[in-house]
């Protein structure tokens, strides 16, 4: 299916790109998660036990949804675009209204990544490069904090991964890639996506 063919079988609306710049320079514009490219990560990486999945940066609500609906678990979106979180809010709505009831909840938050605070069922974390190195930075930290307070596995899927996230990831924080996938139809080699794994201490 292409991308609309996906929005209607959901019953949501996220083709389209950002209406100008974000207010703050460090938050990048928003560009949606190609649908075949979240194909190509579920082909391969299974989620730990009884996820929570957040979507960090979430836009109009197209990865949430997409996953809630595939795997039927609890999502986060966080969005700190007024208008794209009321996009993503009417798109959940639309979507439930439509599809088969699920039981699991989805959420989406109007705010900044760094203000969120990292729950102990948080575990599956989605970046498509949604800031600059120094917010992620400091989202890490939290999420490192949470997971020393409450230990459980964490896993971090980059798309389209930034060097300098790379960077942090692997050299700093000595992580190494669980999972590294080459997305087909892709000639750069950032268009892959990577999985790092924390396990459970």
């Amino acid at each position: 299916m292409n991308e609309q063919q996906y929005d209607k079988l959901l019953n949501i609306q996220t083709t389209g790109y950002q209406y100008g710049f974000p207010k703050l320079a460090k938050y990048h514009r928003y560009e949606p998660t190609p649908y075949s490219g979240l194909e190509q990560l579920f082909e391969q990486y299974e989620m730990p036990p009884n996820t929570r999945f957040l979507d960090i940066g979430c836009g109009k609500g197209r990865v949430p949804i997409y996953v809630h609906h595939r795997f039927d678990i609890p999502v986060i979106g966080i969005e700190m675009d007024q208008k794209f979180f009321a996009e993503a809010e009417h798109n959940a709505w639309q979507y439930l209204k439509k599809g088969k009831k699920k039981r699991a909840s989805i959420q989406f938050f109007n705010i900044i990544a760094e203000t969120y605070t990292i729950a102990k069922l948080d575990n599956v974390f989605f970046f498509f490069n949604p800031f600059s190195i120094h917010v992620f930075r400091e989202f890490m930290k939290r999420l490192l904090e949470s997971i020393v307070l409450y230990p459980r596995t964490v896993d971090i899927i980059l798309y389209y991964p930034s060097p300098d996230y790379m960077q942090y990831l692997q050299q700093e924080q000595s992580l190494n890639s669980y999972l590294d996938i080459k997305l087909r139809h892709e000639k750069n080699e950032n268009e892959r996506i990577v999985v790092f794994r924390i396990p459970k201490q």
